[in-house]
Formats: C-alpha cells, sequence, structure tokens
C-alpha cells in the first residue's frame, strides 16, 4: 500500500484547520462584545472570579486572540494562551460533575469540546501557523 501523505497541501491544510479553529472564538467573542452586559450576567451566574474582568478577558481571548491566530500572528503563544484559557472556560463554565439530568449531560458536552479545542491549540502551538500567515512574512 502506498503511504498516504499531504505533505504538499500541508501550509493550505494549516490554513484551513486555524480558520475552523478559530469560528468558534470570533463569532462568540463578538457576541460578548455586542452584548456585554449578558456576558457579565453569564459570568456572575457561573461564578467566573470578577464577573466584569472576566468578561473583558473572555472578548479579549476569543475575539482578538481568534482573529491574531486567523492571520497568524503571534500564532505560537497565543494557541498556548488560548489552550489554557478554554480548559479554563471548560472547569468555570462547564461543571457538568454539579448537574443532573439534561443540564448535565449539555455541559458535559461542552466541557470535552472545550479540551478537544485545548488539544488543537497545543497542536497549533507546536505546528506554527504555516506560510500563509503574518508570522511566516
Amino acid at each position: 500500500m502506498k503511504n498516504f501523505s499531504l505533505d504538499g497541501q500541508k501550509d493550505e491544510i494549516v490554513l484551513f484547520a486555524r480558520i475552523l479553529l478559530v469560528v468558534l472564538f470570533v463569532l462568540f467573542g463578538w457576541q460578548k462584545l455586542t452584548g456585554f452586559a449578558g456576558t457579565i450576567d453569564y459570568m456572575t451566574h457561573v461564578g467566573a472570579p470578577l464577573p466584569t474582568i472576566s468578561a473583558a478577558i473572555a472578548v479579549a481571548a476569543e475575539l482578538g486572540g481568534g482573529l491574531l491566530i486567523l492571520v497568524g500572528f503571534f500564532t505560537r503563544p497565543l494557541a498556548l494562551l488560548l489552550a489554557v484559557y478554554t480548559v479554563a472556560t471548560a472547569l468555570i463554565g462547564h461543571r457538568y460533575w454539579a448537574m443532573t439530568g439534561m443540564e448535565q449531560y449539555a455541559a458535559m458536552i461542552n466541557f470535552y469540546k472545550n479540551i478537544s479545542i485545548a488539544g488543537a491549540f497545543l497542536l497549533l502551538a507546536v505546528t506554527g501557523p504555516g506560510r500563509y500567515s503574518i508570522d511566516r512574512k
């Protein structure tokens, strides 16, 4: 059997992966920014420390960090920071172990979604942004 390789398309695939990885962050970061009062209320509801500051951090991380990774600027350090941020949001916002029923199930899905996304950010930190990025210019 012939070896399967995508080496010839590596940079295109890394670009596509960056786009897919940050879609969620950019969309929800924008939503958090445009509905900032609701974001503060949510932070209060989930028990985030200093809800207003937590909301500002969420907007900066999701919208700012997402857009910077999208264009490939400071990709490796931002990918590491977003991996940590994503695990932290899983622990703060999706505490499925303290819930029951369908609420627990939904929170568990979101918790493990965050853990998986953190893994993707770690992989991006190791691989780098690829050729199609500001970092490579």
